[in-house]
């Protein structure tokens, strides 16, 4: 399923939550996807480190494991538990970069530009925040409300 431009691409504008919801919902009825579920210590990770925290380790797990242009061991550098962003990244479809180029008109090839990368950090923390249902995680992210926030 290839979607929309690139978030990085010109005129491309920042998802909001309804936008990053409909891609999730298309997401979720992939069987393969739908499958993901924070659970154990997935969830209690996310519980006690709370959505900052949660999008700082996105934000650098994203830098190390999937910016490069040719990340190392693509395609099985993500684990399926460990950390709740793993966890999010296969159900968000961000665990490689063809299921980038796939899912999200993110191409292969070329490092991922700061917009492409602050984009798959939303989508992984919007997963991770409609996963967080039982009013532990709100909807609302601190960071994202600081533009100035290094990472927004």
């Amino acid at each position: 399923m290839t979607s929309s431009p690139a978030p990085g691409s010109p005129g491309h504008p920042s998802p909001d939550p309804r936008a990053l919801d409909r891609r999730l919902d298309a997401l979720a009825r992939q069987p393969f996807r739908a499958r993901f579920r924070l659970r154990g210590r997935d969830r209690a990770t996310a519980e006690l480190k709370g959505p900052a925290t949660v999008r700082r380790h996105a934000y650098d797990l994203i830098a190390r494991r999937l910016a490069p242009a040719e990340p190392h061991k693509d395609g099985r550098q993500t684990p399926y538990r460990g950390h709740p962003v793993f966890v999010a990244q296969h159900a968000t479809a961000t665990c490689c970069r063809s299921c980038l180029e796939r899912w999200h008109g993110i191409p292969k090839g070329r490092e991922l530009t700061r917009v492409e990368h602050v984009y798959v950090v939303d989508v992984i923390c919007r997963w991770i925040a409609r996963e967080m249902t039982d009013g532990t995680f709100s909807g609302q992210d601190p960071c994202r409300a600081d533009p100035d926030h290094e990472i927004s």
